[in-house]
């Protein structure tokens, strides 16, 4: 009976948390252009980056509303896909969320069908201090380079 109840909780709260995410991006957004963002191929835009933030889901909203960002330092186009190497900018740097941020964003990422895979850049992991740092190698659950 306890275990429904926490269960029911949690995803009474995730959905909160989406519903409320999705309001913050189409107020700091055009749903319009994400939408067209969305269904070009990646391959085709001069500038890839509008187009990532328009694939990115909940975690957009923390991005946008935290005075943080993405910046692409590699794109490869290989036979299976894209192969993106990203950075962190802004306030996510120095954000205790930074790992959680990264696996969002490398999920939300990853589910588009033309990229193949999401690396951090090494010189990330230089912001955390030495518990983030061991944090993120040992539970992220994503690659640096």
């Amino acid at each position: 009976m306890d275990e429904d109840l926490v269960e029911r909780y949690r995803r009474e709260a995730a959905e909160a948390l989406r519903v409320e995410a999705m309001r913050r991006i189409a107020e700091n957004s055009d749903p319009e252009e994400d939408s067209r963002l969305r269904n070009i191929s990646l391959s085709v835009v001069d500038d890839i980056l509008p187009s990532l933030l328009a694939r990115l889901g909940e975690v957009r909203a923390a991005l946008d509303g935290h005075g943080g960002g993405i910046t692409v330092t590699s794109n490869i186009e290989t036979e299976d896909g894209l192969d993106l190497i990203l950075d962190l900018t802004g306030a996510c740097l120095a954000c205790g969320a930074a790992p959680a941020t990264l696996q969002s964003i490398k999920d939300d990422l990853e589910s588009d069908a033309e990229i193949f895979r999401i690396r951090y850049t090494a010189n990330l992991l230089d912001t955390f201090d030495e518990l983030g740092r061991e944090f993120v190698l040992a539970h992220g659950q994503v690659e640096f380079v």
